[in-house]
């Protein structure tokens, strides 16, 4: 099987210790508003509401290299569950040192760094707690695309961030790479998007022994140029836009209109090679309407008889 030799089937926590190499943690599969989302009385919310375990926080990633000392974290996006997001990677950190007054004390540095993929709200918006106000990191890096960097260094709140020295703006056009860590390189992608206030980039997230394309938020495949199956050559796992699953999920609003490639959509166009057992394909970022959060539901049942899968909050992927 093929997750069986990716070392991809199975949710864990972070406290259940680190791998041997670098790793993704998954810490959000959700779209923007989260699973349950705000002013939403549908069936999946009103379930996330009553069942924690049925909760999604909004999509990210976590890259974790624990081989170095101390090991080193690095986040894919500042969403608005950042701070339960942080939680879940206090195991892999050091943690400050205790007041001798026994007053509360807070981690100033939780994180190596951030990538941010674009400006909207589900991706950005938890840049906020490491200001002034919250954390008060000082010189966070944050890599970022140019147009999206001057977005943060123009625009407030975001420009306070800049000006206090709590972040510290990276460029990271599309095609450049930053090596995090000596076993991890990762590469930005220009992903077709509504770029209203940045542009929008994807991530190839390559370890010793695997790659990785992240890319949570696009429109619909046959607007990318090249097309996805060249972007995916060379690419071990990919972990895709899944907000919906079918085009008749939200009533009052059109998917088509809102873009966003089916889940359906995805399957048929890449069937081949997860057959072929060249590659294995998750899906992410799913909104609240999306019946496929439901692991027990049909839809989830269709993705694994296709050989998809619906990647899991706290899952790991190594790398």
């Amino acid at each position: 099987m093929l997750l069986c030799v990716l070392g991809l089937g199975s949710s864990r926590s972070a406290a259940d210790g680190p791998a041997a190499g670098p790793y993704l943690l998954v810490l959000g599969t959700a779209q923007d508003g989260g699973l349950p989302h705000a002013a939403c009385s549908g069936p999946h919310c009103s379930r996330a509401r009553r069942d924690p375990g049925f909760r999604r926080l909004v999509a990210s990633l976590a890259l974790v290299d624990p081989a170095e000392s101390p090991p080193r974290v690095f986040l894919i996006d500042a969403t608005p569950d950042v701070a339960e997001q942080l939680r879940l990677l206090e195991p892999l950190r050091p943690r400050p040192p205790v007041d001798p007054a026994g007053r509360e004390t807070v981690d100033r540095a939780p994180l190596d760094g951030i990538l941010l993929t674009h400006a909207h709200m589900g991706h950005y918006l938890g840049l906020a707690t490491f200001g002034y106000e919250v954390v008060s990191t000082h010189g966070l890096p944050v890599w970022t695309t140019p147009r999206m960097a001057s977005y943060l260094q123009h625009n407030g709140p975001w420009s306070q961030l800049v000006d206090f020295g709590n972040i510290e703006l990276r460029s990271l056009a599309p095609g450049a790479s930053v090596r995090l860590t000596p076993r991890l390189e990762v590469t930005a992608l220009a992903v077709p998007h509504r770029d209203e206030l940045s542009d929008t980039v994807g991530f190839v997230i390559a370890g010793p022994s695997r790659r990785v394309l992240y890319v949570p938020d696009t429109d619909r495949w046959d607007s990318w140029d090249p097309p996805l199956g060249e972007r995916l050559e060379g690419i071990d796992v990919a972990l895709l836009d899944g907000t919906f699953y079918s085009p008749d999920e939200l009533p009052g609003r059109s998917v088509e209109q809102i873009g966003h490639p089916l889940i359906e959509t995805t399957m048929d166009l890449l069937s081949e090679r997860v057959a072929a057992g060249s590659l294995a394909v998750y899906f992410t970022h799913l909104n609240h309407s999306n019946p496929a959060v439901d692991p027990e539901g049909p839809e989830a049942a269709a993705v694994r008889r296709r050989g998809f899968h619906v990647l899991a909050d706290e899952q790991r992927i190594d790398l």
